[in-house]
């Protein structure tokens, strides 16, 4: 061999989940409860960007705010203050894009949205609780906006307890008070339930048409600012002089006015008799930023989640945060601050038609309203499902014949009734902003776990983050949530908390990612078991041999500045000395998964230990102070010696080599019969690193077994676990400028365009970048073919005479991923690879077949892998017997 035999390489990895990710193969079954979810019945059509993402976005994020507090906002703080207001706002909500961007790109998204998201990141204890926070704060959101939308209502057509018109309306017809504002309530709410139940698709046409009706009314207030001339509104509720100014002007274009704008001015607030204060005046304001999770509540009812998250919802945040800054600016140059502080609906009274206004009013928040209530069915459904309460949710998985939660929507609908009683919106916007606070910093929590953990599986295509806005974005949310109000923010976390543990010891088992187990993870990543094996036995020897050797092994993991422990043993074999390492190494539930062997060859071994042996003790011995001439002359390191002489074995007659090619590949047999991966390294004594990382770097992967040519597939097990190895590779900071060619061997016939768009598109749901070089081997597979077909017919005789041997038929009965192909075919296949490359890779990944289960053909099984590799330079044959690669989040 050309690396040194006993030395063995173990990747050590937490087993259970190594990435930290969920991972579920495509063909595990799935759960009785997940196929009755799913009836035969026809499912309507998903939605696209725009109808799914983009609208539901807009009108939550517009709804009360834009119509009803954009004035109380810039009354209450001034000009100055509000523009200040929506940069942290929008700056929180912006670095939380970015945490639902990154984590909606990483895979396959199921119903849940962010619920579904920070679950699958963080476990199922943070993920649950979190869920349950965001299942409220929708719930709360919901009734915020039932509210506005009654409090809109009997702006225009409310009168008082003496029968007079609030706002002196010709139109007034509806009594007021606490009971009739919440019967009002409950019938709004029973319309957004009864459209919740139809289904998604009627919900998004009802938006669509909503947010047609917004944007003619937004247009229309963008125009009266610059037609209507001065104007004087009537205050609502002013009827006596002494309680204050009757009216106010809509002065249009003044700079006195805009001067008399731009301070803060906090009075008390005529709808709650509360005092104002800039965190108040926020946490209302930012009920305006809160919808930016609506398209990704979406995420189950959506075509493309991963493509139309990110697109939709960045469009929607940039929209918004224009209009709203517009807005503030036009209202501060036109409107009397008595205005803006006395009369929330001023907008209605200073547009170009008044119902106008009235009617964008009333449907951006019976959308907004729609939209929270769908929301918090969607992640009540998802939290059903995934049982992390027991039986105590098992209702809420029911759905209808199109997949429609109609469970969770009842459900949901009772919470949100139950909010209603608290009767005014203002009351409860503290509460639905620290909620969705609450939820932000845990996206971008996950995001920031899986971002530090260097999850193997986290690679969003979506790259405009860091963990800097991951933590900034953190940072911002605790600050706002407290600064709001600090009680609620203190009784939410408790409450979180509570649920954590809760869901901790309710909840079943479960396959998903953890965040434990991605931190794990991150701390073994690069860890290794450095295995050697020594051949005696105790028995006739008067000490352990072993002992006198860790200090050599420790001092070389020291000089080479790796992670790694040390396993020596003794043993009669080196097959069985290699069982016992792969049966004990390990520390509880991070067992090595990868076995990596230098490759059996005949090439003259590059003693390294020594060298490296001696440089280490030159070092050891420079740095002690030691007057003793023996101690200087006794080197602490110490390494067995370079094979030499002639040995004889079971395999044959090999020079001076600890185990013959037969015990070689017995050791892969067990390896693989271990379930441990395995990777055989050649040539890479050649490897320069300082050489190979400078200029550009290719990095070729062959992802097809190339001894089976009849047989060729990209997609089992091996082949993905070598594209997953690669990609590691990869993300690696060394390696990140190097670039994935992944080869694509085809044969003349069949349809290259449609095998090509094939492995493109697996390569777009695995996230990763590589490019896709074809490369046609049908003169190589013509001498695999001819080679079969002499074996056939010599097989056919020799069963004719009767001299099959009976281990042969017995192999026969066991599958295997070899073939008895021909030296011919092997070089030809070996001289097609070295012809692929204008400048050579800095390394290959080649698919390593399992051996074959005819132990009499491990010979030609090595033979044909010497053949295969020879002369390719650095060289990693591959074999994965674990599927760790996956299109779910």
């Amino acid at each position: 061999m050309s690396e040194r035999t006993p030395l063995l390489h173990y990747r050590l990895s937490a087993s259970v989940n190594e990435s930290g990710e969920h991972r579920r193969d495509e063909h595990e079954p799935r759960s009785p409860a997940t196929d009755r979810r799913r009836p035969a019945a026809k499912q309507p059509p998903k939605l696209n960007t725009f109808f799914g993402v983009v609208i539901p976005t807009l009108l939550s994020m517009f709804s009360v705010v834009v119509f009803l507090r954009i004035g109380f906002v810039v009354g209450q703080c001034g000009l100055y203050q509000t523009i200040a207001m929506l940069l942290v706002a929008y700056f929180i909500i912006s670095m939380t894009v970015l945490s639902v961007c990154a984590i909606s790109t990483n895979g396959a998204l199921d119903a849940g949205g962010a619920y579904y998201m920070i679950s699958r990141a963080l476990g199922p204890e943070f993920g649950g609780s979190i869920g349950i926070m965001f299942f409220l704060a929708n719930v709360c959101g919901s009734a915020l906006f039932v509210l506005g939308l009654v409090e809109a209502i009997l702006t225009t057509f409310g009168i008082s307890d003496d029968g007079s018109s609030l706002t002196g309306s010709r139109y007034a017809a509806l009594p007021t008070g606490y009971w009739w504002s919440l019967l009002y309530g409950t019938v709004i709410l029973l319309l957004c339930v009864l459209v919740c139940l139809v289904g998604a698709h009627i919900y998004a046409k009802a938006t669509f048409l909503i947010f047609i009706i917004v944007m003619v009314v937004l247009g229309t207030i963008f125009i009266s600012f610059f037609a209507v001339p001065f104007r004087t509104v009537q205050l609502p509720g002013h009827r006596n002089a002494s309680l204050g100014p009757t009216s106010a002007n809509f002065t249009g274009f003044k700079l006195d006015t805009l001067l008399g704008n731009v301070q803060a001015d906090y009075v008390v607030d005529y709808t709650t008799g509360v005092m104002m204060s800039f965190a108040t005046v926020f946490a209302v304001m930012f009920n305006g930023c809160t919808g930016i999770m609506a398209g990704s509540n979406m995420s189950g009812d959506l075509k493309n989640p991963s493509y139309s998250i990110p697109r939709g919802t960045i469009t929607a945040v940039i929209f918004t945060f224009v209009i709203y800054n517009l807005l503030s600016i036009l209202i501060s140059c036109t409107c009397d601050r008595i205005l803006l502080q006395q009369d929330y609906g001023f907008l209605t009274d200073i547009n170009v038609w008044h119902p106008l206004v009235t009617v964008g009013v009333y449907s951006s928040t019976l959308s907004a309203a729609m939209s929270n209530l769908i929301g918090a069915s969607r992640i009540l459904y998802a939290l059903a499902r995934d049982n992390l309460l027991g039986r105590f949710l098992s209702p809420a998985k029911h759905t209808s014949a199109s997949g429609n939660p109609w469970v969770s929507v009842l459900i949901s609908w009772i919470f949100v009734q139950l909010v209603l009683f608290s009767g005014k919106l203002n009351t409860i916007a503290s509460i639905v902003t620290i909620f969705f606070l609450l939820v932000y910093a845990a996206v971008d929590l996950a995001c920031l776990a899986l971002e530090w953990a260097s999850a193997p599986n986290f690679r969003p295509t979506f790259r405009y983050f860091t963990w800097h806005t991951c933590v900034l974005g953190i940072m911002g949310c605790a600050v706002m949530m407290f600064l709001i109000n600090a009680i609620y923010a203190s009784a939410s976390i408790a409450f979180m908390l509570l649920l954590l543990l809760l869901i901790h010891y309710l909840s079943p088992v479960s396959s998903w990612g953890c965040i434990s187990q991605a931190l794990i993870f991150h701390q073994v990543h690069g860890l290794y078991v450095l295995g050697h094996v020594q051949l005696g036995d105790l028995d006739v020897l008067p000490s352990d041999p072993l002992q006198s050797q860790y200090d050599s092994w420790l001092s070389l993991v020291d000089h080479l500045n790796i992670k790694a422990f040390v396993n020596l043993t003794l043993a009669d074999s080196v097959r069985h000395g290699v069982q016992h390492l792969l049966f004990i190494s390990g520390l509880g539930g991070m067992r090595p998964n990868t076995l990596v062997l230098g490759f059996y060859d005949d090439i003259p071994p590059q003693d390294l230990l020594q060298d490296t042996s001696l440089s280490i003790c030159k070092f050891t011995d420079n740095s002690s102070q030691t007057d003793d001439p023996e101690d200087q002359n006794d080197p602490p390191c110490h390494f067995p010696p370079v094979r030499g002489g002639v040995s004889v074995g079971r395999g044959g007659v090999w020079g001076g080599k600890s185990m013959g090619p037969q015990e070689y590949v017995c050791v892969i047999a067990d390896a693989v019969k271990m379930l441990k991966n395995v990777a055989l390294a050649r040539y890479f004594g050649q490897f320069d690193r300082t050489q190979a990382l400078q200029g550009p770097i290719f990095v070729d992967v062959w992802p097809v077994n190339l001894l089976r040519p009849d047989s060729a597939a990209y997609v089992d097990t091996c082949s993905l676990f070598l594209l997953q190895l690669a990609c590691i590779l990869n993300m690696t900071r060394a390696w990140q400028k190097a670039k994935l060619r992944l080869f694509l061997c085809v044969e003349e016939g069949r349809s290259l365009k449609g095998t090509e768009q094939k492995l493109r598109h697996l390569l777009k749901e695995l996230r990763m970048k590589a490019e896709i070089c074809t490369v046609p081997w049908d003169s190589q597979v013509a001498l695999h073919w001819q080679r079969q077909t002499r074996s056939e017919k010599i097989e056919e005789m020799e069963s004719e005479e009767g001299g099959v041997e009976a281990d042969k038929v017995f192999a026969n009965s066991f599958p295997s991923n070899t073939s008895r192909v021909s030296d011919e075919y092997l070089q030809a296949v070996n001289k097609l690879i070295l012809d692929q490359m204008l400048r050579p890779p800095a390394i290959r990944f080649l698919y390593l077949p399992r051996p074959p289960a005819d132990t009499s053909r491990y010979h030609d099984y090595l033979n044909q892998l010497e053949l295969l590799t020879r002369n390719l330079g650095p060289t990693l044959l591959i074999h994965g017997v674990t599927p760790v690669i996956t299109t779910d989040l």
